[in-house]
């Protein structure tokens, strides 16, 4: 995929530049490094798996991605205990590691390339769905006298991770191995995580999550319609409409969120799908762009190899020839 985005790190303010970590960085490493051993247990072999806490997923991979892979992202905090990865959300390029957490607020179409890992050192992360109700009822107790202003919309935050949070993502961690600490205290430890979140740097941008009126809530409800009706057509009039918006002041507000306009978002998902199609259920490439809304099977094809690199029957010819990697 041809990208000329923006890199959006904190490699400088972490002191990481030269390879060297700071204080704080050195601080954190015995906690990540206990968070890590963790990963290691319930993420035995590569792959992502869905942990018996709901919404929590173990992540480990032992090499680097050769090139980007593709996915949708659903609202979540991602923490990496070892490795490092980059992002590519629209024109923005995202580079963390174990050093700095990060945050997506809406479901976005992404492109991730897994870029330190190892057989003796492989790439480990915890992610932690998010969902807007849990936040809304934490944001009263973090912000009683209201959420200060932020005028900062984005989907994608990274910030330090700090030794609190990381401990706190132990613990949660700990509760695997008893049902009964699944059940009654994983929920207590999750609120705190999320408080812990909502107390960070990016708090107040994460509080926007769970407020109704806020332009980034107004941004994941026209995202939800459109991951429903992506094959259908769009008018975005009617999709501004349907979050009591002018249509100037919604594309404006998209793009700010998402570094998207509504409809290069709707094409992404459309290719997204349509590879999947011809990939998990065998279809072919005509069928498959039918089925996600393209009326032309040529104009596919084009945009198809403009954002995957290649022509859609090559790209199926070698994901199947290969062992992907999820990021």
């Amino acid at each position: 995929m041809k990208n000329n985005a923006k890199i959006v790190s904190l490699r400088q303010e972490n002191g990481r530049a030269s390879g060297r970590p700071n204080d704080k960085t050195a601080a954190i490493a015995p906690h990540t490094a206990r968070l890590a051993a963790l990963i290691r247990a319930y993420a035995p072999h590569d792959g992502t798996f869905a942990l018996s806490i709901p919404g929590l997923h173990a992540s480990r991979y032992s090499c680097v991605t050769p090139g980007c892979v593709h996915g949708l992202n659903l609202p979540c905090l991602s923490i990496i205990a070892q490795g490092a990865k980059t992002v590519i959300v629209g024109q923005e390029t995202y580079q963390y590691d174990y050093a700095r957490m990060l945050v997506y607020s809406v479901a976005l179409p992404v492109a991730a390339q897994i870029t330190q890992a190892s057989l003796s050192e492989p790439y480990l992360s915890l992610r932690l769905d998010l969902e807007p109700q849990n936040i809304a009822e934490l944001v009263l107790k973090v912000f009683p006298h209201g959420v200060p202003p932020s005028q900062e919309r984005s989907a994608v935050y990274i910030t330090p991770v700090n030794e609190s949070l990381v401990n706190a993502a132990i613990r949660l961690m700990e509760c695997l191995p008893q049902p009964a600490d699944v059940q009654l205290l994983a929920p207590l430890v999750m609120d705190e995580i999320l408080i812990r979140l909502l107390r960070s740097p990016i708090g107040i941008r994460v509080a926007q999550m769970g407020f109704a009126e806020s332009s980034v809530h107004r941004i994941a409800k026209a995202i939800s319609w459109l991951r429903a009706n992506f094959s259908q057509p769009m008018k975005v009039e009617e999709l501004a409409e349907l979050v009591h918006m002018s249509a100037s002041s919604f594309h404006e507000h998209f793009k700010s969120v998402t570094s998207m306009s509504p409809l290069h978002y709707q094409k992404v998902l459309r290719l997204q799908e349509a590879r999947r199609l011809m990939l998990s259920a065998m279809e072919d490439a005509s069928t498959a762009s039918q089925r996600v809304g393209y009326l032309s099977a040529s104009q596919f094809s084009r945009e198809y190899s403009r954002f995957f690199g290649t022509a859609p029957s090559r790209d199926i010819t070698r994901l199947r020839s290969d062992s992907p990697l999820q990021a």
